[in-house]
């Protein structure tokens, strides 16, 4: 996919990797893709990106994410 921008010169400041963080951020937020989907627009790993999104204030833990920590949970108190 590729995204045209207007030639602005406040566009040209932030620079290509900023553009593309906070799409991925403002796309997440939105609820329109997963956080998988907007950390590789930004181009970061998951761990990465929820630091990113904690130090903008951007919920990321979710009801799927709490699922797989109670399963982990119950799995190791199995063991």
């Amino acid at each position: 996919m590729t995204i045209t921008l207007p030639d602005d010169p406040a566009l040209t400041e932030m620079g290509e990797s900023e553009i593309l963080l906070d799409l991925a951020c403002g796309a997440y937020a939105a609820g329109h893709v997963s956080r998988g989907v907007a950390a590789r627009m930004a181009g970061l790993d998951l761990h990465a990106f929820d630091q990113t999104l904690c130090a903008r204030r951007i919920p990321s833990y979710d009801e799927e994410r709490w699922a797989q920590d109670l399963e982990t949970i119950l799995a190791l108190r199995s063991l």
